[in-house]
């Protein structure tokens, strides 16, 4: 069979989360170019629907937005297909003539403080996984928490400590999955410490973020470790110095009686965790001149100071992310890997907001579309070939009418509730909403 004068080039994407899709929607603005999204889960948008707090519905709706790259006939969203255990990466390179990897970054980093296995020490990332119901996610035992910790300042902890200190009546009438709700019912949280090693100017949370933890209803507010005073505000930058005029406002306003507080404590970092067979207390040793060490109680810790790239098997890996030059993935030693390419986290390590994904999309689908102008097509054979590998390991991929299925069932779980959707959170439900048999062919 000879080769076709042309055929339209196709990509494989890695993942289908906030990058995965904004690298979607800049490939399909060319009118050749066919796009197949790879997901382990059956549904698509990663952090977007499992690491935004389920009362951001704001953020939540860049969904809506990225969702338009799947009314287009020249994308396929496959999913149920696990990277390195269904597919290689050299069996996509082999079967396309681009592959973007777009797989986020799903570990945490540690403290590696003594104690910090105990039950009860816990990662923020696990728990919002489990809180935005994740089909992975451990179920976090929360009955009888009263005093809670979170190491970190940023976003994510932000989220955490608000979801932590809001009334559970307040959160049914977001997706939540129903037991999620139960198991917040459970708890009796009366303290959460925000715990950060520098200042309040230093502090990696956003204004607007820090300001919907402060005004949540029906907290008291204190400060720990710092004195605002003495913070030159005129050589901070803007969002640095509305942070500390935030907190300076709210610790001023804060009731003198609360049923719960919010402890903001700075300068400090955890030394130990303390406890007979489960936390009890945090240690925390002071990391500015003049501050003492503190001891607060604790039935749950939560660290939230970092996300950590995993390595994929067969790609290059380096310090928590793929070696790239501008989206063009590198070996170790700095040679070139034609035809891979990195988008989002994995590409630039776990900073920005979802919105920086699209530029930063943008530029390595650039070159992307560059490096296809100079070279020979894949055969339309060689996705032949993967379509029959995937069927010979018994992988069934999962497609979008799966997904939609999948929608409209959340949105009717939370018509029961009188929210606009309810998380299916159990795997074995999502997996009954998917279609097994494999269709006409």
């Amino acid at each position: 069979m000879g080769m076709p004068t042309h055929e339209p080039p196709r990509v494989a994407i890695v993942g289908a989360g906030p990058s995965g899709l904004f690298a979607a929607a800049a490939l399909v603005s060319d009118p050749d170019v066919r796009v197949d999204i790879f997901d382990r889960l059956p549904t698509p948008f990663g952090l977007l629907r499992y690491g935004v707090a389920p009362d951001h519905a704001s953020i939540k709706a860049v969904a809506t937005t990225l969702a338009r790259v799947f009314e287009s006939d020249r994308v396929r969203f496959l999913g149920l297909v696990e990277f390195g255990r269904d597919v290689t990466a050299a069996e996509l390179v082999a079967s396309y003539d681009a592959v973007i990897y777009a797989v986020g970054a799903a570990d945490d980093r540690h403290l590696g403080i003594p104690g910090e296995d105990l039950p009860g020490s816990r990662s923020a990332r696990q728990f919002v996984a489990w809180y935005s119901g994740h089909p992975d996610a451990e179920p976090q035992p929360m009955a009888g928490v009263r005093d809670a910790v979170i190491i970190g300042v940023g976003n994510v902890a932000v989220d955490v400590a608000r979801i932590l200190l809001k009334e559970p009546s307040a959160l049914s009438v977001t997706d939540m999955p129903d037991t999620v709700l139960a198991a917040l019912r459970e708890a009796r949280i009366e303290n959460v410490w925000l715990v950060g090693r520098r200042g309040p100017e230093h502090a990696a949370f956003t204004t607007p973020e820090l300001r919907e933890l402060l005004e949540t209803p029906g907290i008291g507010i204190t400060l720990t470790g710092c004195d605002l005073e003495a913070i030159d505000s005129s050589v901070l930058e803007r969002h640095a110095r509305a942070n500390v005029a935030l907190i300076a406002g709210a610790v001023a306003e804060s009731p003198g009686t609360a049923d719960r507080w919010l402890h903001l404590l700075f300068w400090h970092r955890p030394a130990a965790l303390d406890g007979e067979g489960r936390v009890q207390a945090v240690r925390l040793e002071p990391t500015a001149p003049g501050a003492e060490p503190l001891t607060v109680p604790a039935d749950l810790v939560l660290r939230s100071i970092g996300y950590r790239g995993v390595p994929l098997p067969g790609v290059p890996y380096d310090e928590g992310r793929i070696p790239n030059l501008e989206g063009r993935v590198l070996e170790l030693d700095g040679s070139a890997r034609p035809g891979e390419y990195a988008v989002g986290w994995i590409k630039r390590g776990p900073v920005g907001l979802i919105g920086s994904n699209k530029k930063d999309a943008a530029e390595t689908v650039a070159h992307l579309l560059e490096d296809l102008a100079t070279q020979p097509r894949r055969h339309l054979d060689d996705l032949a070939a993967l379509d029959a590998t995937l069927a010979a390991r018994g992988v069934r991929p999962s497609d979008l009418e799966d997904w939609r299925r999948i929608d409209e069932a959340e949105i009717a779980r939370g018509g029961i509730r009188g929210s606009e959707r309810t998380k299916i959170e159990a795997w074995h439900d999502l997996l009954d909403l998917v279609r097994h048999d494999p269709g006409p062919a």
